[in-house]
């Protein structure tokens, strides 16, 4: 077992971390590097770009209900149906993104951005601990079951969040032409 999987079993935060990573960087940098395909002939970037934003917004509310995180965490089999979903959802959604017309990236990313925003900001802002895979975990790292929650609440919160922000305001830099050289210096 790899120091990273110990981790993210004991703390919550640690998780979020981790799928932070995958769903932002990891999913968006495939897409970036993945060569359009027959695929995109099947679905307009606007009709997959909105599917696809929504599937990501309902996975990401499941699974991290209570109920839904602990099951995940029960056998290999649910936690592989929890990734599976979430990373396709995410592939999905940088997938649209991709072939979108900028209007509709722009508003996906930011109805992204405001609803993991929310959810980071209920998990951080809950009175008791929400999930008991954690509660007898956290005090090895030297946080409460709570501490460990809030602590993934921010992370989804902020830095979740602010990559998709920061997506956003790429994408709206490249298309204001910020950054671009002028015609004649491109021309070289």
């Amino acid at each position: 077992m790899s120091p990273l999987c110990a981790l993210t079993s004991a703390l919550f935060a640690a998780r979020v971390g981790h799928h932070v990573a995958v769903l932002t960087l990891g999913a968006g940098l495939l897409v970036l590097a993945a060569p359009r395909g027959r695929l995109e002939r099947l679905f307009s970037g606007r009709m997959l770009l909105w599917s696809a934003t929504a599937v990501q917004a309902i996975l990401l509310w499941f699974w991290h209900a209570p109920g839904a995180y602990a099951w995940s965490l029960t056998g290999d089999v649910q936690y592989w149906i929890m990734q599976a979903g979430l990373i396709g959802a995410a592939l999905m959604f940088w997938r649209g993104v991709r072939l979108a017309p900028i209007q509709h990236a722009l508003l996906a990313l930011i109805a992204t951005m405001v609803q993991m925003g929310a959810l980071g900001a209920l998990i951080t802002f809950a009175g008791e601990p929400l999930y008991a895979p954690h509660f007898a975990t956290t005090l090895a790292w030297g946080l409460t079951p709570l501490e460990d929650q809030q602590a993934g609440g921010l992370i989804m919160w902020a830095p979740a969040a602010g990559a998709y922000l920061a997506a956003a305001l790429i994408l709206l830099m490249r298309r204001v032409g910020f950054g671009e050289a002028d015609a004649g210096e491109r021309a070289l």
